[in-house]
Protein backbone atom coordinates (compact mmCIF):
# COMPACT_ATOMS: atom_id res chain seq x y z
CA UNK A 1 0.00 0.00 0.00
CA UNK A 2 3.28 2.32 1.05
CA UNK A 3 4.82 1.55 -2.05
CA UNK A 4 1.05 2.42 -4.20
CA UNK A 5 0.91 6.02 -2.37
CA UNK A 6 4.34 6.32 -3.15
CA UNK A 7 4.15 6.29 -6.70
CA UNK A 8 0.95 8.37 -6.76
CA UNK A 9 2.64 10.82 -5.07
CA UNK A 10 5.86 10.38 -7.29
CA UNK A 11 3.39 10.54 -10.68
CA UNK A 12 1.42 13.34 -9.84
CA UNK A 13 4.35 15.47 -8.97
CA UNK A 14 6.23 14.46 -12.42
CA UNK A 15 3.09 15.15 -14.60
CA UNK A 16 2.30 18.48 -12.93
CA UNK A 17 5.89 19.16 -13.29
CA UNK A 18 6.31 18.17 -17.44
CA UNK A 19 2.56 19.58 -18.11
CA UNK A 20 4.45 22.88 -16.57
CA UNK A 21 6.69 22.29 -19.58
CA UNK A 22 4.52 21.04 -22.22
CA UNK A 23 1.81 24.60 -21.57
CA UNK A 24 5.01 26.95 -21.96
CA UNK A 25 6.25 25.16 -24.98
CA UNK A 26 2.90 25.12 -26.87
CA UNK A 27 2.75 28.99 -26.37
CA UNK A 28 6.01 29.36 -27.30
CA UNK A 29 5.37 27.64 -30.69
CA UNK A 30 7.67 24.65 -30.02
CA UNK A 31 6.39 21.52 -31.41
CA UNK A 32 5.64 18.94 -29.09
CA UNK A 33 6.27 15.45 -29.68
CA UNK A 34 5.24 13.40 -27.27
CA UNK A 35 3.53 13.87 -23.82
CA UNK A 36 3.81 10.85 -21.85
CA UNK A 37 2.57 9.11 -18.16
CA UNK A 38 4.94 6.54 -16.74
CA UNK A 39 8.19 5.98 -18.69
CA UNK A 40 8.59 3.88 -21.45
CA UNK A 41 8.33 0.92 -22.96
CA UNK A 42 4.75 2.68 -24.62
CA UNK A 43 1.71 0.93 -23.94
CA UNK A 44 -0.54 2.83 -26.04
CA UNK A 45 -0.75 6.32 -27.49
CA UNK A 46 -3.42 8.78 -28.91
CA UNK A 47 -2.27 11.03 -31.61
CA UNK A 48 -4.24 14.20 -31.05
CA UNK A 49 -2.96 16.88 -33.12
CA UNK A 50 0.90 17.09 -33.90
CA UNK A 51 1.53 15.34 -30.24
CA UNK A 52 1.43 12.17 -29.27
CA UNK A 53 -0.51 11.05 -25.78
CA UNK A 54 0.86 7.99 -24.22
CA UNK A 55 0.97 5.72 -21.48
CA UNK A 56 3.63 3.51 -20.22
CA UNK A 57 4.65 1.15 -18.88
CA UNK A 58 6.98 2.03 -15.51
CA UNK A 59 4.56 4.06 -13.36
CA UNK A 60 7.17 6.38 -12.61
CA UNK A 61 6.06 9.77 -13.70
CA UNK A 62 6.21 10.97 -17.03
CA UNK A 63 7.79 13.11 -19.60
CA UNK A 64 7.71 15.59 -22.29
CA UNK A 65 9.69 15.29 -25.88
CA UNK A 66 10.17 18.47 -27.55
CA UNK A 67 10.87 18.59 -31.32
CA UNK A 68 14.76 20.13 -31.42
CA UNK A 69 15.25 19.66 -27.66
CA UNK A 70 19.11 18.67 -27.99
CA UNK A 71 21.79 20.34 -29.99
CA UNK A 72 22.48 17.89 -31.70
CA UNK A 73 19.10 16.32 -32.72
CA UNK A 74 18.96 18.23 -36.23
CA UNK A 75 22.58 16.98 -37.18
CA UNK A 76 21.44 13.64 -37.36
CA UNK A 77 21.23 11.44 -40.48
CA UNK A 78 18.22 11.71 -42.62
CA UNK A 79 17.33 7.99 -42.14
CA UNK A 80 17.42 8.66 -38.11
CA UNK A 81 15.21 11.30 -38.29
CA UNK A 82 11.51 11.35 -38.11
CA UNK A 83 9.68 11.47 -41.60
CA UNK A 84 7.98 14.88 -40.32
CA UNK A 85 11.44 16.04 -39.13
CA UNK A 86 12.56 17.85 -42.44
CA UNK A 87 8.93 19.45 -43.19
CA UNK A 88 8.62 21.49 -40.26
CA UNK A 89 9.70 24.98 -39.33
CA UNK A 90 12.80 25.13 -37.74
CA UNK A 91 11.46 28.09 -35.36
CA UNK A 92 9.36 25.37 -34.02
CA UNK A 93 12.39 23.86 -32.63
CA UNK A 94 13.63 24.12 -29.11
CA UNK A 95 16.84 24.94 -29.77
CA UNK A 96 16.08 27.67 -32.35
CA UNK A 97 14.17 29.62 -30.04
CA UNK A 98 15.28 32.86 -28.25
CA UNK A 99 17.01 32.34 -24.95
CA UNK A 100 14.11 33.91 -22.76
CA UNK A 101 11.75 31.57 -24.65
CA UNK A 102 13.83 28.89 -23.26
CA UNK A 103 14.19 29.87 -20.20
CA UNK A 104 10.14 29.83 -19.59
CA UNK A 105 9.76 26.25 -20.92
CA UNK A 106 12.94 25.18 -18.74
CA UNK A 107 11.08 26.69 -15.91
CA UNK A 108 7.68 25.67 -16.50
CA UNK A 109 8.35 22.82 -14.57
CA UNK A 110 9.31 24.39 -11.57
CA UNK A 111 6.52 26.62 -11.64
CA UNK A 112 3.90 24.08 -11.94
CA UNK A 113 5.65 22.64 -8.96
CA UNK A 114 4.89 25.72 -7.12
CA UNK A 115 1.35 26.15 -8.18
CA UNK A 116 0.68 22.91 -6.99
CA UNK A 117 1.81 23.53 -3.59
CA UNK A 118 -0.07 27.41 -3.73
CA UNK A 119 -2.88 25.38 -5.03
CA UNK A 120 -2.65 23.09 -2.12
CA UNK A 121 -1.97 25.65 0.66
CA UNK A 122 -4.88 27.38 -0.69
CA UNK A 123 -7.32 24.71 0.03
CA UNK A 124 -4.88 23.97 4.01
CA UNK A 125 -5.89 27.72 5.33
CA UNK A 126 -9.76 27.20 4.68
CA UNK A 127 -9.01 24.02 6.96
CA UNK A 128 -6.94 25.14 9.86
CA UNK A 129 -3.30 25.81 9.55
CA UNK A 130 -0.53 25.89 12.05
CA UNK A 131 0.19 29.45 12.63
CA UNK A 132 3.48 30.90 14.05
CA UNK A 133 3.41 33.55 17.64
CA UNK A 134 5.65 33.89 19.92
CA UNK A 135 4.18 31.74 22.70
CA UNK A 136 4.75 28.26 24.77
CA UNK A 137 1.51 26.93 24.43
CA UNK A 138 1.09 23.07 26.20
CA UNK A 139 -0.49 20.63 23.87
CA UNK A 140 -0.22 17.50 26.14
CA UNK A 141 0.70 16.38 29.86
CA UNK A 142 2.10 13.26 30.35
CA UNK A 143 0.44 11.64 33.49
CA UNK A 144 2.52 11.57 36.58
CA UNK A 145 5.20 13.73 35.22
CA UNK A 146 6.58 17.13 36.81
CA UNK A 147 3.73 19.01 34.83
CA UNK A 148 1.01 16.90 35.75
CA UNK A 149 1.68 16.16 39.43
CA UNK A 150 2.28 20.49 39.65
CA UNK A 151 -1.52 21.39 38.12
CA UNK A 152 -0.03 21.95 34.35
CA UNK A 153 -2.84 21.83 31.86
CA UNK A 154 -3.40 21.30 27.85
CA UNK A 155 -3.69 24.71 26.71
CA UNK A 156 -2.21 26.63 28.72
CA UNK A 157 0.36 29.08 28.03
CA UNK A 158 3.59 29.67 29.71
CA UNK A 159 4.99 33.40 29.98
CA UNK A 160 7.71 33.20 31.95
CA UNK A 161 10.42 31.01 34.01
CA UNK A 162 11.30 31.94 37.17
CA UNK A 163 14.66 30.09 39.00
CA UNK A 164 14.32 30.05 42.56
CA UNK A 165 18.20 29.74 43.18
CA UNK A 166 19.17 32.57 41.00
CA UNK A 167 19.73 36.61 40.98
CA UNK A 168 17.80 36.75 37.83
CA UNK A 169 14.09 37.49 38.74
CA UNK A 170 12.03 35.92 35.80
CA UNK A 171 13.11 34.81 32.10
CA UNK A 172 10.32 35.68 29.32
CA UNK A 173 9.35 32.86 26.96
CA UNK A 174 8.95 33.29 23.17
CA UNK A 175 9.45 30.05 21.77
CA UNK A 176 9.49 26.20 22.67
CA UNK A 177 13.55 26.11 22.07
CA UNK A 178 13.51 28.84 24.67
CA UNK A 179 11.41 26.59 27.31
CA UNK A 180 13.58 23.52 26.49
CA UNK A 181 17.09 25.06 26.82
CA UNK A 182 15.91 26.13 30.39
CA UNK A 183 14.12 23.48 31.38
CA UNK A 184 17.09 21.53 31.15
CA UNK A 185 19.64 24.20 32.27
CA UNK A 186 17.53 24.34 35.52
CA UNK A 187 16.39 20.62 36.22
CA UNK A 188 16.68 19.29 39.14
CA UNK A 189 16.79 22.97 40.67
CA UNK A 190 13.26 24.53 42.23
CA UNK A 191 11.21 26.72 39.33
CA UNK A 192 8.13 28.38 38.70
CA UNK A 193 6.39 28.98 35.56
CA UNK A 194 3.74 31.92 34.90
CA UNK A 195 1.17 30.60 33.20
CA UNK A 196 -1.60 32.00 31.72
CA UNK A 197 -5.08 29.46 31.53
CA UNK A 198 -8.39 30.90 30.50
CA UNK A 199 -8.27 34.83 31.21
CA UNK A 200 -5.87 34.58 34.63
CA UNK A 201 -2.58 34.18 35.33
CA UNK A 202 -1.28 31.22 37.55
CA UNK A 203 2.20 30.45 39.01
CA UNK A 204 2.83 26.62 38.96
CA UNK A 205 5.86 25.49 41.19
CA UNK A 206 7.53 22.42 39.96
CA UNK A 207 11.04 20.48 39.72
CA UNK A 208 12.26 19.27 35.81
CA UNK A 209 14.00 16.32 36.21
CA UNK A 210 17.64 15.64 35.48
CA UNK A 211 16.82 12.01 33.78
CA UNK A 212 13.70 11.70 31.98
CA UNK A 213 11.99 8.93 30.59
CA UNK A 214 13.07 8.60 26.55
CA UNK A 215 10.49 11.31 25.05
CA UNK A 216 8.98 12.60 27.72
CA UNK A 217 11.56 15.94 28.39
CA UNK A 218 12.64 17.48 31.70
CA UNK A 219 8.58 18.82 32.82
CA UNK A 220 6.80 16.01 30.89
CA UNK A 221 4.69 18.18 28.19
CA UNK A 222 4.42 18.87 24.40
CA UNK A 223 4.43 21.91 23.46
CA UNK A 224 4.26 24.55 20.47
CA UNK A 225 4.81 27.94 19.23
CA UNK A 226 2.19 27.93 17.15
CA UNK A 227 -1.90 28.25 17.33
CA UNK A 228 -4.11 26.73 14.48
CA UNK A 229 -5.97 29.34 12.54
CA UNK A 230 -8.41 28.91 9.32
CA UNK A 231 -9.41 31.46 7.04
CA UNK A 232 -12.56 32.68 4.89
CA UNK A 233 -12.30 30.76 1.13
CA UNK A 234 -12.21 34.32 -0.20
CA UNK A 235 -8.93 34.80 1.10
CA UNK A 236 -7.71 31.19 0.35
CA UNK A 237 -5.41 32.66 -2.72
CA UNK A 238 -3.94 34.79 -0.59
CA UNK A 239 -2.79 33.10 2.38
CA UNK A 240 -1.50 30.31 0.69
CA UNK A 241 0.67 31.98 -1.69
CA UNK A 242 2.13 33.48 1.81
CA UNK A 243 2.43 29.63 3.20
CA UNK A 244 3.54 28.51 0.30
CA UNK A 245 6.05 31.57 -0.67
CA UNK A 246 7.14 31.17 3.31
CA UNK A 247 7.91 27.27 3.04
CA UNK A 248 9.57 27.44 -0.49
CA UNK A 249 11.72 30.58 1.49
CA UNK A 250 12.64 27.95 4.28
CA UNK A 251 13.33 24.77 1.86
CA UNK A 252 15.86 26.92 -0.18
CA UNK A 253 17.32 28.03 2.89
CA UNK A 254 18.06 24.70 4.51
CA UNK A 255 18.95 23.21 1.10
CA UNK A 256 22.11 26.24 0.71
CA UNK A 257 23.15 25.33 4.27
CA UNK A 258 22.79 21.57 3.63
CA UNK A 259 25.07 22.02 0.24
CA UNK A 260 27.43 24.65 2.35
CA UNK A 261 28.11 22.44 4.90
CA UNK A 262 28.49 18.95 2.55
CA UNK A 263 31.18 21.35 0.54
CA UNK A 264 33.18 22.47 3.79
CA UNK A 265 33.15 18.62 4.87
CA UNK A 266 30.46 19.66 8.24
CA UNK A 267 27.96 16.92 9.40
CA UNK A 268 24.64 17.86 8.38
CA UNK A 269 22.15 19.48 10.48
CA UNK A 270 19.34 17.67 8.92
CA UNK A 271 17.96 14.13 7.16
CA UNK A 272 17.90 13.28 3.62
CA UNK A 273 15.58 11.11 2.07
CA UNK A 274 15.13 9.03 -0.89
CA UNK A 275 12.62 7.18 -2.71
CA UNK A 276 12.15 4.47 0.00
CA UNK A 277 12.62 7.42 3.30
CA UNK A 278 10.35 9.95 1.22
CA UNK A 279 7.75 6.32 0.24
CA UNK A 280 8.06 5.41 4.32
CA UNK A 281 7.06 9.60 5.14
CA UNK A 282 4.29 9.39 2.77
CA UNK A 283 2.97 6.03 4.60
CA UNK A 284 2.82 8.28 7.80
CA UNK A 285 1.48 11.04 6.32
CA UNK A 286 -1.79 8.82 5.40
CA UNK A 287 -1.95 7.64 8.81
CA UNK A 288 -2.82 10.87 9.86
CA UNK A 289 -5.41 11.59 7.57
CA UNK A 290 -6.31 13.72 4.60
CA UNK A 291 -4.83 17.17 5.28
CA UNK A 292 -1.74 16.00 5.89
CA UNK A 293 -1.18 13.80 3.24
CA UNK A 294 -2.33 16.55 1.24
CA UNK A 295 0.26 18.80 2.99
CA UNK A 296 3.12 16.34 2.42
CA UNK A 297 2.54 16.48 -1.45
CA UNK A 298 2.60 20.19 -1.31
CA UNK A 299 5.87 20.20 0.67
CA UNK A 300 7.34 17.53 -1.88
CA UNK A 301 6.11 19.66 -4.80
CA UNK A 302 7.80 22.76 -3.41
CA UNK A 303 11.16 20.70 -2.99
CA UNK A 304 11.34 19.23 -6.35
CA UNK A 305 10.72 23.25 -7.67
CA UNK A 306 13.47 24.34 -5.42
CA UNK A 307 16.11 21.05 -6.12
CA UNK A 308 15.28 21.45 -10.31
CA UNK A 309 16.45 25.24 -10.54
CA UNK A 310 19.80 24.20 -8.93
CA UNK A 311 22.68 24.43 -11.67
CA UNK A 312 23.51 20.76 -11.27
CA UNK A 313 23.57 18.97 -14.64
CA UNK A 314 20.94 17.45 -16.42
CA UNK A 315 18.56 19.47 -13.84
CA UNK A 316 16.35 22.35 -15.30
CA UNK A 317 18.91 24.75 -13.71
CA UNK A 318 21.69 23.31 -15.20
CA UNK A 319 19.88 23.32 -18.57
CA UNK A 320 19.71 26.82 -17.78
CA UNK A 321 23.52 27.47 -17.27
CA UNK A 322 23.94 26.83 -20.92
CA UNK A 323 20.65 29.12 -21.70
CA UNK A 324 22.61 31.58 -20.34
CA UNK A 325 25.56 31.00 -21.92
CA UNK A 326 24.07 31.53 -25.14
CA UNK A 327 22.17 34.95 -23.87
CA UNK A 328 25.54 36.36 -22.76
CA UNK A 329 27.94 35.15 -25.18
CA UNK A 330 25.20 35.38 -28.43
CA UNK A 331 25.78 31.94 -29.72
CA UNK A 332 25.29 28.53 -28.88
CA UNK A 333 27.00 25.89 -25.83
CA UNK A 334 29.08 23.59 -27.67
CA UNK A 335 26.72 20.52 -28.03
CA UNK A 336 29.29 18.42 -27.34
CA UNK A 337 30.47 19.72 -23.76
CA UNK A 338 26.36 19.47 -22.74
CA UNK A 339 25.66 16.91 -23.84
CA UNK A 340 28.55 15.03 -21.74
CA UNK A 341 27.93 17.40 -18.94
CA UNK A 342 24.44 16.52 -18.38
CA UNK A 343 25.41 12.59 -19.30
CA UNK A 344 28.29 12.86 -16.46
CA UNK A 345 25.94 14.62 -13.85
CA UNK A 346 22.28 12.04 -14.14
CA UNK A 347 25.42 9.82 -13.60
CA UNK A 348 25.51 11.36 -10.63
CA UNK A 349 22.26 12.39 -9.18
CA UNK A 350 21.73 8.39 -9.84
CA UNK A 351 24.70 7.77 -7.80
CA UNK A 352 23.66 9.55 -4.85
CA UNK A 353 19.88 8.68 -5.59
CA UNK A 354 21.53 5.06 -4.49
CA UNK A 355 23.70 6.09 -1.77
CA UNK A 356 20.83 7.88 -0.29
CA UNK A 357 18.64 5.00 -1.19
CA UNK A 358 20.69 2.72 0.87
CA UNK A 359 21.03 4.83 3.86
CA UNK A 360 17.27 4.83 3.99
CA UNK A 361 16.68 1.26 4.18
CA UNK A 362 19.65 0.64 6.64
CA UNK A 363 17.46 3.36 9.08
CA UNK A 364 14.15 1.34 8.93
CA UNK A 365 16.40 -1.63 9.40
CA UNK A 366 17.75 -0.38 12.81
CA UNK A 367 14.12 0.96 13.32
Amino acid sequence: MTILIFLLILTILVLVHELGHFIIAKKMGVRVEEFGIGLPPRLFGVKKGETLYSVNLLPLGGFVKLYGEEYDELDRSDKSRPVHTNKIDKNRTFINKTPWQKTLIILGGVIGNFLLGWFIFSYLVTQGIAVPTNKVIIEKVTKNSPADISGLKERDTILRLIPKNSKIPSISLTSSNSLITLTQKYAGQKISLLVQRNNQQLTINLIPRKNPPKGEGPLGIAITSSIEKKYPWYTAPYYGLIEASNITYKIATELGKLILGLITFQKPHVDVAGPVGIANLAGQAVRFGGNAFLQFIALLSLNLAIINVLPFPALDGGRLVFVFYEGIFKKKPNKDIEKYTNLIGFIMLLSLAALITVNDIIKLIKK
